[in-house]
């Protein structure tokens, strides 16, 4: 009789491979954002998958990246370092058909944590013919000394089921670390403040992202069931304020239904967002506003 499995599994690798969406399709249910944008994901965030043979809590981290011109962009870098090694085994996430600088520094990083590493070639479906692949799959496997290499498609599910199954082969036995009904370490205010940063960055585009934050200050729930939160949107300058309000408070009326509806179809609650635009200057590089906002 096999027995039961269980360890931590770090999703590493550069920004924009697909790392949160992979994340989200394993686990079933979102709990990472995800946008086009590089470096969205700025904390450790866990999502467990629990399997009759095996639980799997995955470990989403921020691209590993050269650039550390900011206090922000350092710590993001800590914060993936410190989960690839704490973790049991590591997913080396890479984009299908695209090898990189920023590629060859998250593999040095990734094989400096020493442990088991599978890699996983993301986009393959971008790949056509997929004939390409196979001169991109031999470059990598003469990088490391990889358990398996195993190629998907997290946007669309593709093989997802062969990547648990190499997965569970290579974690350790032991008990379950989670409560089989527990599917993330995030709270929801955590959660909610992330949905918010999602969508402003995907309104904002290129004009501001990597100056926000977000924070919710208040979170209740009413009589009725509905949730209503308190949130502020953090800028670094204050030109940027009039930027995410926008003309008549449109854009952020726009963002603040966007975010809530999908907030309300992930809890399964109503919810009622105040949001407040207000200036931190330079918070980014500020180390006690990184702590106060859980980025430290």
């Amino acid at each position: 009789m096999s027995q039961f499995r269980s360890g931590f599994v770090a999703l590493g690798g550069r920004p924009n491979v697909g790392k949160s969406t992979l994340l989200n399709a394993l686990v079933g249910q979102k709990i990472s954002i995800v946008t086009p944008r590089p470096q969205t994901t700025r904390h450790r965030v866990i999502g467990i998958v629990n399997q009759p043979e095996a639980q799997i809590a995955f470990l989403d981290t921020p691209g590993l990246h050269s650039g550390e011109s900011r206090a922000l962009n350092r710590a993001m870098n800590r914060t993936a370092a410190a989960a690839l090694a704490d973790a049991d085994l590591i997913l080396f996430v890479v984009e299908a058909l695209k090898w990189t600088h920023d590629d060859e520094l998250a593999l040095r990083r990734v094989r400096e944590a020493q442990r088991p590493v599978i890699a996983v070639v993301n986009k393959v479906d971008r790949a056509k013919p997929r004939e390409r692949l196979l001169p991109f799959l031999a470059h990598l496997a003469a990088q490391h000394e990889f358990v398996e290499i195993v190629p998907i498609s997290a946007a669309k599910s593709d093989n997802l089921g062969a990547l648990r199954q190499c997965i569970v082969a290579a974690l350790p036995e032991g008990d379950a670390m989670f409560p089989p009904e527990q599917i993330t370490d995030k709270g929801p205010r955590f959660r909610i403040a992330e949905m918010i940063r999602e969508k402003l960055t995907l309104e904002l585009v290129e004009e501001v992202p990597y100056g926000i934050a977000v924070e919710v200050e208040d979170l209740t729930e009413e009589e009725d069931g509905q949730m209503t939160a308190s949130v502020i949107i953090w800028v670094d300058r204050a030109g940027q304020k009039p930027i995410v309000i926008g003309a008549q408070g449109e854009r952020l009326k726009r963002i603040g239904r966007q975010a809530r509806l999908e907030l309300n179809r992930l809890f399964g609650q109503r919810f009622h967002l105040t949001l407040w635009v207000k200036v931190r200057e330079d918070w980014a590089d500020d180390a006690r506003a990184l702590k106060a906002l859980g980025l430290e």
